[in-house]
């Protein structure tokens, strides 16, 4: 099975360690912002064209992966 290439990052000296996606000084928490608050993925990828939809879709993936994780009993 291949490893995934991270998509997220987080460095102290970059917006005092907020987790961005790679490449990018976009918050990953924007993205959550964005689709909380009604807007589709192609409208946070017009207002953030540094974003690559697959980065997107990564930490989208990521995020699901967590919570199914979390859900689960031990």
């Amino acid at each position: 099975m291949p490893t995934k290439a991270p998509v997220i990052h987080s460095d102290p000296e970059m917006l005092s360690g907020t987790p961005v996606f790679i490449g990018t000084r976009v918050p990953v928490q924007s993205l959550f912002d964005y689709l909380e608050g009604g807007d589709t993925l192609n409208e946070f990828l017009r207002q953030f064209p540094s974003v690559r939809r697959e980065q997107a879709i990564a930490a989208l993936e990521l995020a699901g992966e967590s919570v199914l994780t979390s859900a689960r009993p031990a």
